[in-house]
């Protein structure tokens, strides 16, 4: 019995009918395609894009050279040097990401203490040539200069839903 039922609906194409409905309720229904230029999909908060590193209000760089964000990247593209000002505190001589090789895991935004690091929501960033991707310290602030309100805006939204 159970040949005969296969060969019936072998012979009447019943999976091809059943492909073929499936189709047909998919065509005449809302498309979900979003036309990237014109049209942006909504982001969260928490997007981890274009790395930036920010100053405080008075004009001065957050990073004070721990070396924490340097030490717990897996990728191993953050390289930090660090000197001692005359005032004798420590800051960052060399700040470089190299984001080709960049998880983008967020590590190092989670492990710095004094919240220099971030992980902005650009993703719209792209290199040509091979030294492109590599930010160094000055390219980093002027992310972060230009992107400051956005940041500061993520980090409210952030500690309110926490």
């Amino acid at each position: 019995m159970e040949k005969i039922k296969y060969y019936f609906k072998t012979f009447l194409l019943v999976e091809l009918l059943k492909g073929l409905a499936l189709t047909g309720r998919y065509m005449f229904a809302r498309k979900i395609t979003v036309q990237f230029p014109e049209e942006k999909t909504p982001q969260g908060y928490r997007f981890r894009g274009l790395h930036a590193l920010r100053r405080y209000a008075n004009g001065e760089e957050r990073c004070i050279g721990c070396k924490l964000c340097e030490a717990v990247c897996p990728a191993l593209a953050i390289k930090i040097e660090v000197a001692e000002r005359d005032d004798g505190t420590r800051r960052t001589t060399q700040y470089d990401i190299d984001l080709t090789k960049c998880i983008f895991c967020g590590f190092c935004e989670e492990s710095c203490p004094v919240d220099a690091i971030v992980e902005t929501r650009i993703f719209e960033y792209h290199g040509e040539k091979k030294g492109d991707l590599y930010y160094t310290k000055p390219m980093l602030l002027a992310v972060g200069d230009k992107y400051e309100a956005q940041i500061a805006q993520d980090r409210a939204d952030d500690a309110k839903y926490r």
